[in-house]
């Protein structure tokens, strides 16, 4: 019975991306929204605590996209006004040229400089807490969209400059949902459809080969491949999450280097949200001899990203000692392992603006019409359960780490390697987790 529902549950998968009505029936209304959005950020209420388009981007958006990546792989790249936009500003005035060379080969590592930049002006310029500033940040996406779209082909501002796109390739991985081609079939096929296009569909956006793509993390779930294969060889099925990260075949340093970036930003965001940031801040500008708060903090995030990429190369260098590769190999294969502790990490931090702060939506959306709610309490549970969902996250994370270092290890390496590899990280991973459960034992500042 349960192989039968997850065969109708494949199929009817299936059949929604080979729909005429998708995924337009969801980019038209999020494009609606986005607009609205855009217009409360940058005219509406100068105050965050009121305005709708910082509730909906930082309170919803934000803490739950983790979780949409994790669930449905990167479905909200199909449905992603910046990426309806691109596909309009190709439609009637794209050049579609190829993708430069430079952007082939250091796309992740500029999405990588992108991610750790606009975190560190977040913090900077304060462009969470200002509805202005967030409108003008997502002005400037916007016109990078824009931009990439006219002179380039197919989608490449999502391939190769996206840093939510990033954010998306990274846990897409250890996600609970894949597309892949039957090899089966696909052997036999010569016309490339998928890749190509039909007249039913336009080509893979994110210059993929569906019929040879053995990882999840550019397939936005478009449906196009599904909709041009003339031998219906496109599946879409479940799986166990992380399971992707068990057996990569071509592990890229930059990816890694992304996955222990994350680990650093979490640390970022919730050390800057503590009542103790304030004495940490003395204490730097003490030893620098400055009260430029912009120096101290720029001080403070380097180090919060040099301490986890510092402490993954030393843990290879370790694992290096008890098997066959280097510190670097090793901190390529297993950069990995740490994705869903990162998730975890990442998602149990959103978790407390979305739960804490969650009726913000309410409140500011009821605003619009002249409705007010003022002195109502914005959480929608109290403490208790946000740290108790908290902990149940950083322990699945914690499992889910270590369990996928074992079988990258096991599926390397041979008899006492294996296990000599495993415990480096695994005692990575618990001061790793260590650290991130200690600082949710003190108190958080709210946004809204």
């Amino acid at each position: 019975m349960n192989w039968l529902s997850q065969q109708k549950g494949s199929q009817l998968l299936k059949n929604i991306l080979k729909s005429k009505w998708y995924p337009g029936i969801f980019q038209w209304p999020t494009l609606i929204v986005f607009a609205v959005i855009m217009h409360e950020l940058l005219v509406g209420i100068p105050v965050a605590h009121d305005n709708f388009g910082t509730a909906m981007t930082w309170v919803l958006w934000w803490p739950i996209i983790p979780l949409i990546f994790l669930l449905v792989g990167r479905f909200w790249c199909a449905i992603c006004p910046f990426a309806t936009v691109s596909d309009l500003v190709q439609k009637f005035v794209g050049n579609k040229r190829p993708v430069p060379k430079f952007l082939k080969k250091y796309g992740i590592w500029i999405i990588d400089a992108l991610f750790i930049l606009i975190t560190w002006a977040d913090h900077i310029w304060g462009i969470v807490e200002s509805p202005r500033g967030s409108g003008v940040l997502l002005l400037m996406l916007t016109t990078g969209v824009i931009v990439a779209g006219a002179f380039f082909e197919r989608r490449t501002w999502c391939r190769y400059l996206c840093f939510i796109g990033g954010l998306a390739g990274n846990y897409s991985r250890a996600g609970a949902l894949e597309l892949r081609g039957t090899p089966e079939i696909c052997a036999k096929c010569n016309v490339s459809a998928c890749y190509k296009g039909t007249e039913k569909a336009p080509g893979c956006p994110m210059f993929e080969f569906p019929k040879t793509m053995d990882n999840s993390a550019r397939c936005n779930f478009c449906g196009d491949c599904v909709k041009n294969c003339p031998n219906d060889s496109i599946t879409v099925s479940a799986r166990i999450p992380t399971k992707e990260l068990w057996f990569i075949r071509k592990p890229k340093l930059e990816e890694s280097f992304l996955a222990i970036v994350i680990m650093g930003i979490v640390f970022v965001q919730n050390i800057t949200m503590l009542e103790v940031w304030t004495d940490i801040q003395q204490w730097i500008g003490s030893v620098l001899s400055t009260n430029n708060t912009d120096i101290i903090f720029t001080v403070a995030f380097i180090i919060a990203m040099a301490i986890p990429a510092l402490t993954l190369y030393l843990t290879s260098w370790l694992a290096s000692l008890k098997n066959s590769d280097n510190a670097l190999m090793n901190f390529t294969k297993f950069g990995y392992a740490l994705i869903p502790l990162d998730f975890a990490g990442h998602m149990a931090h959103n978790l407390f603006h979305l739960l804490a702060e969650g009726k913000s939506l309410l409140f500011t959306g009821l605003a619009l019409f002249g409705i007010k709610n003022e002195g109502a309490s914005a959480a929608l549970v109290g403490m208790e359960t946000i740290v108790f969902l908290q902990y149940l996250l950083l322990a699945l994370g914690t499992f889910a780490s270590i369990y996928a270092a074992y079988r990258i290890a096991k599926s390397n390496y041979k008899g006492q390697e294996v296990i000599g590899t495993v415990i480096p990280y695994t005692i990575l991973t618990l001061a790793l987790v260590a650290f991130n459960v200690y600082l949710f034992l003190l108190p958080m500042a709210h946004r809204m």
